[in-house]
């Protein structure tokens, strides 16, 4: 075996379903290694929000039960907010009903209600949820990583045979579409304002009647302001004029947003496919390809659950 195949396991991609998987495998005794092409700290994920909640992603029921997967991991990080990133915050999901969160998350969402008129304009849920920053816990994963014996390299692949490994993990989100290849990926675009937080200590999520979306979510030290959904639109370019309508979306909200100084502008590419892709392939070779991509706007929230199924696939290697 050459030093090339001296790991038990390469994942490739560096955003939050690799890292996640990585630091699952590494944990349970895995020899890892992640080969990312961007630095953790500029992957599409340091661009979320980013809300615990399934959007945009299928098949329904798997998502839901990746997602409350994932839900008791934040719950525990949560007890940790200043090293992890995660913090459990409260807010309204409009356009929601109680009873839709029951159907599914009966007894894992206490508090859940309807919200009231003071707290927003229409038909929603109050709920508890977890709120992650970013920027803070991609970096603070890379270390748990680390300190179970895992590598990160900042490492382009053209193909996944070129990474000579027993089992690679598949974790390029919307590389897929040319790594693997996969045509089915295709990118969802999503831009952001930061802004500075006017004293908002609460997140709304809200949906208007022509598609259109806004949210805020307070973080330490900043207000993030949304957003959009354009499919297949690969700009990375802030549009000015598209930032001005998610300010005056989420001022609609909160009026104090309106005269809150911008901090920053932020796009990212949601890598959506028409189902998630967690399965097990048999390279031509005989290696092990384990797939774990196509989450769409939902990486953050099915990101535990997906990473222990992805982990179980390549055990069975």
């Amino acid at each position: 075996m050459t030093s090339e195949q001296s790991g038990d396991v390469v994942v490739v991609g560096g955003g939050v379903i690799g890292l996640t998987t990585a630091v699952v495998l590494a944990e349970r005794g895995r020899r890892v290694r992640v080969w990312t092409r961007d630095p953790v700290e500029r992957t599409t994920s340091v661009v979320a929000g980013a809300l615990w909640w399934p959007y945009r992603i299928a098949p329904v029921a798997s998502a839901r039960q990746w997602a409350l997967r994932s839900l008791d991991v934040y719950e525990e990080l949560a007890l940790r907010p200043d090293e992890t990133g995660v913090r459990m915050v409260e807010g309204v999901q409009g356009e929601t009903e109680p009873d839709e969160v029951g159907e599914w998350a009966a007894g894992r969402l206490p508090g859940v209600r309807a919200s009231s008129a003071d707290e927003y304009a229409g038909s929603g849920v109050w709920a508890r949820l977890p709120l992650i920053d970013m920027p803070v816990h991609l970096p603070w994963l890379r270390e748990r990583l680390l300190r179970a014996g895992g590598t990160v390299e900042e490492r382009p692949v053209a193909a996944l045979p070129e990474v000579a490994a027993p089992v690679v993990v598949n974790c390029t989100g919307l590389g897929a579409r040319d790594l693997v290849p996969d045509p089915s990926v295709w990118p969802v675009r999503g831009q952001l304002v930061v802004v500075e937080n006017p004293g908002i200590d609460t997140w709304v999520v809200s949906s208007a009647p022509d598609g259109t979306t806004a949210y805020l979510f307070p973080q330490p030290g900043r207000l993030v302001l949304g957003g959009t959904a354009d499919d297949n639109a690969w700009s990375l370019e802030p549009d000015p004029e598209v930032a001005e309508a998610i300010v005056r979306r989420c001022a609609a909200l909160r009026p104090e947003i309106a005269g809150a100084r911008v901090l920053e502008h932020r796009v990212g590419l949601r890598p959506a496919r028409p189902t998630v892709r967690l399965e097990r392939e048999v390279l031509p070779d005989g290696r092990v390809c384990v797939h774990n991509y196509g989450h769409g706007g939902a990486g953050v929230t099915v990101a535990w659950g997906c990473a222990e199924e992805a982990a179980a696939l390549a055990a069975s290697s």
